[in-house]
């Protein structure tokens, strides 16, 4: 992986939108509408996914991606909503693929890692979030709402589930989460699929949603920048 950065290509039915995806970097994910634009984007995001690598301790390892070669490893089908959002909703062989306990491991704390990344962003970012060209769009609580409720869709296909007033405290999100990890762990050890999902792309998958999201609201955060005193002017 120092050599190369390792991507894998969704191709949505309609030919309108191509997701670009880092296998080794659960969450790693962009898409546009050609190979090249995606592969682009997918580039254009690496510094921003260098501190969730730092955070899984991976942070050396993943900084010999920044120019490194990109080798296109799978072009796949992608479905209907490949094409309508621009992001992945189909899974590869490669997602299929048998994992060492080790590989969960690695992918697990990467997972991790978007999530603790998530709650140090939404900490800092400003309640009322910048609207769109119409005027609409959501405020932060409310995209925090939406990880966290699209998220639940993901755990009930490894039967795990949490009241959403626990999930908006702290102690029942860690607690969520950590029985999140121990099911994926609990399946793994059984050799079984979340449902009709592989468990490499339920990992993914939930890294990408939770960071998408980290993401938007860095985006559109209304927190002043802070202007330097007339003292430190040179």
């Amino acid at each position: 992986m120092a050599d190369e950065l390792r991507v894998m290509l969704e191709l949505g039915p309609k030919g309108k939108r191509v997701v670009a995806l880092a296998p080794d970097w659960p969450g790693l994910e962009r898409g546009d509408k050609t190979e090249e634009a995606a592969i682009a984007r997918l580039q254009a995001y690496l510094p921003r996914y260098a501190p969730i690598a730092t955070l899984a301790g991976m942070g050396t390892e993943f900084a010999a991606t920044t120019d490194a070669t990109v080798d296109v490893v799978k072009r796949y089908p992608g479905t209907g909503s490949t094409d309508f959002w621009g992001i992945s909703f189909a899974f590869s062989d490669f997602d299929q693929h048998a994992m060492s306990r080790d590989e969960l491991e690695c992918e697990l704390t990467l997972m991790q890692a978007c999530w603790t990344f998530f709650d140090a962003v939404r900490s800092r970012v400003s309640a009322e979030m910048r609207k769109g060209p119409r005027g609409g769009g959501r405020d932060r609580d409310r995209i925090v709402r939406h990880t966290l409720g699209a998220e639940q869709d993901f755990a009930a296909k490894l039967g795990v589930s949490a009241p959403e007033d626990a999930l908006l405290t702290d102690e029942g999100l860690r607690a969520y989460r950590d029985t999140y990890c121990a099911a994926i762990r609990e399946f793994h050890a059984q050799g079984k699929s979340a449902r009709n999902w592989p468990l490499r792309y339920l990992i993914r998958h939930t890294a990408f949603h939770t960071l998408d999201h980290a993401w938007e609201m860095e985006d559109k955060d209304l927190t002043p920048t802070p202007v330097a005193s007339s003292a430190t002017i040179q």
